[in-house]
């Protein structure tokens, strides 16, 4: 009798010992890489062979893997999750090109165990997606997708996972932004639900499985992610994506620390275009609760040699559109500035050459305005030559030239939704030519931020009609251009509107970068 009850009482206390053993789980995450294959350069746009023989490239995904490789060398034996926040898609003549294809087998070969839905995922519709999805081999997630009308997608998105490390089952839940429908092209089939309810759902179906590590890997913005921190109780990250954003303890251009912290809920995200790679370290106790959260993004510089394999299969890949990518098509004096945290919130030279460039070309049909979504432009130039690579960086959506005639009351409409999301800093923020506009940001979205507007140097008649050029994506009511869809005689199958750039640049001589203040803010 004795001995049984020390033995009993020996069992509960190396039950007792394994309850109250942490639980560390590392994760690698990126987010945006937005077909960034080969490595970059300071301005996000693709870098060349003397930038990598000088060591100023960054990223790729070949870098990519190395870090990742080693990463994995060194926690051999370790619990290391590596997961993606959406849109590897768009961006490169890689995906122009291979149209996911290239995406799918690099990130197979990275070895990635999961991955979000981001907008850019549906730039191809449905199908597009689908063939991603079909090619790899680790699930892809998004919970707020109602997909039981999609051909293509019905079964093959999943809506949460659970994924074993280390004996521990950690869950993994999903929302993609609601306004894809105005930044991309899902279709009438893929149906959105509200990203933090979908979320809260998702979350419940996994505690009732027992699953007690619960992670958000979003592709939703950082603003909003600091939202569903705060209302979807229990979460123990938010890895996000969407919004480029760089969260980091040690770099002057961090928005944030690294985590970011909500209540006791981190929050991470790690810029984008393959320049960084996400490492947070969490601890959990025996219930599940995060007891530790720390890590710092790793700068994929020229200090990580890339894979030799990869980088190998990357030029290869690279080869039949090589030729295209090099060929000079123009010069600047100096660099023009395209970057995303800039064109979206105020007027930047990169939005006023392209409008400019626009404007241009149809100005014998008697255009008087150009409007460029500020979302269109994905990268800057430098100074120097310009190759028709680096023009296809900046404008990598193969949009076409569209025309149509809009009412001035239209035109103040589609300013006013343009700096409805200036906070969020939304690709819907309008860059312009032949016009002028002033806007009061204390004024709420939607009720009256534009306070003047000048055409050819005379105030905007909203009853008048004018002729209007923009790109085919606006025009069909993208980026919220929904009174676009409305306009008179559109045409939208124009030339290509990187080939516009590229032959107005060259046709204008040394591009030196410009602003005149046609875009203002009330004082």
């Amino acid at each position: 009798m004795v001995s049984r009850l020390l033995a009993t009482v020996a069992a509960l206390g190396l039950t007792a010992g394994i309850a109250q053993a942490d639980f560390t789980l590392t994760i690698l995450h990126t987010n945006d890489i937005h077909s960034r294959i080969e490595s970059i350069n300071k301005y996000d746009s693709t870098c060349n062979a003397d930038g990598e023989a000088e060591g100023k490239c960054f990223g790729g995904v070949a870098r990519i893997k190395a870090a990742v490789d080693a990463k994995r060398a060194a926690m051999a034996g370790e619990n290391l999750l590596v997961l993606d926040a959406g849109d590897p898609f768009q961006g490169s003549l890689f995906y122009t090109t291979y149209k996911g294809a290239a995406e799918a087998e690099f990130m197979e070969a990275i070895g990635y165990d999961a991955m979000a839905v981001g907008n850019h995922e549906f730039d191809d519709g449905p199908a597009g997606l689908a063939g991603f999805i079909d090619a790899v081999s680790f699930p892809v997630v998004s919970g707020n997708l109602d997909l039981s009308g999609s051909a293509d997608l019905n079964g093959k998105v999943a809506d949460h996972l659970v994924l074993e490390v280390g004996g521990q089952k950690v869950g993994i839940v999903s929302a993609l932004a609601t306004d894809t429908v105005d930044t991309s092209s899902p279709g009438p089939d893929v149906v959105f639900q509200d990203e933090i309810e979908a979320l809260k759902a998702d979350f419940r179906a996994l505690t009732d499985r027992g699953v007690n590590k619960i992670i958000a890997l979003t592709h939703v913005g950082l603003p909003k992610d600091l939202e569903i921190a705060a209302a979807v109780p229990g979460l123990d990250l938010v890895i996000g994506g969407h919004s480029h954003t760089l969260l980091s303890n040690t770099s002057d251009r961090a928005a944030g620390p690294y985590p970011t912290m909500v209540g006791d809920v981190p929050v991470v995200q790690a810029y984008a275009y393959s320049k960084y790679l996400g490492e947070i370290t969490l601890t959990f106790d025996d219930e599940g609760n995060v007891t530790s959260a720390m890590g710092e993004p790793m700068a994929l510089d020229a200090s990580v040699t890339p894979d030799a394999a990869m980088a190998a299969r990357v030029a290869e890949m690279g080869g039949p559109i090589e030729e295209l990518k090099a060929r000079v098509v123009a010069e600047t004096t100096e660099a023009i500035n395209g970057d995303r945290a800039v064109c979206r919130v105020e007027e930047c030279p990169m939005g006023n050459l392209v409008a400019e460039a626009m404007l241009d070309r149809v100005k014998d049909q008697g255009a008087q305005i150009a409007i460029q979504n500020g979302g269109g432009l994905r990268a800057s130039i430098d100074g120097g030559e310009v190759t028709m690579g680096e023009v296809l960086t900046v404008l990598p959506f193969q949009n076409t030239l569209s025309t149509f005639e809009v009412t001035g009351q239209m035109v103040i409409d589609a300013l006013e939704n343009g700096v409805s999301q200036v906070e969020e800093v939304k690709g819907r923020f309008p860059q312009v030519a032949g016009m002028s506009f002033k806007w009061d940001p204390s004024v709420a979205p939607g009720e009256g931020r534009i306070v003047e507007v000048m055409v050819g140097g005379a105030p905007i008649d909203p009853a008048a009609t004018y002729l209007a050029v923009s790109n085919n994506y606006v025009r069909s009511g993208g980026d919220g251009y929904k009174m676009f869809r409305d306009a008179k005689n559109a045409y939208d199958y124009g030339p290509d509107l990187a080939d516009v750039l590229a032959e107005y640049m060259a046709k204008t001589g040394p591009i030196a970068p410009m602003t005149d203040g046609r875009i203002s803010r009330a004082e």
